[in-house]
């Protein structure tokens, strides 16, 4: 990927044994064909797959002692 300086419109950052954090406008369609506009601020996606609130977090990984493996 280019680097030009400027800050990507959508960020997707991987949280280390924790969820998927995404900042920035996109729509997030789920299985279910539930469609939910994210704005700009940060949103937390569930990785665990525990959660109540699911397609995102509700700390659910806290409790479970999700562990996510790392790739070598």
């Amino acid at each position: 990927m280019a680097d030009n300086g400027a800050e990507p419109a959508v960020v997707v950052k991987v949280v280390d044994n924790g969820p998927y954090q995404v900042k920035g406008p996109i729509r997030l369609v789920d299985h279910d064909n539930n469609e939910y506009e994210i704005s700009g601020r940060t949103h937390l996606l569930c990785r665990c797959g525990n959660s109540a609130k699911k397609p995102f977090c509700d700390g659910a990984h806290v409790r479970t002692g999700f562990a996510a493996a790392r790739a070598e």
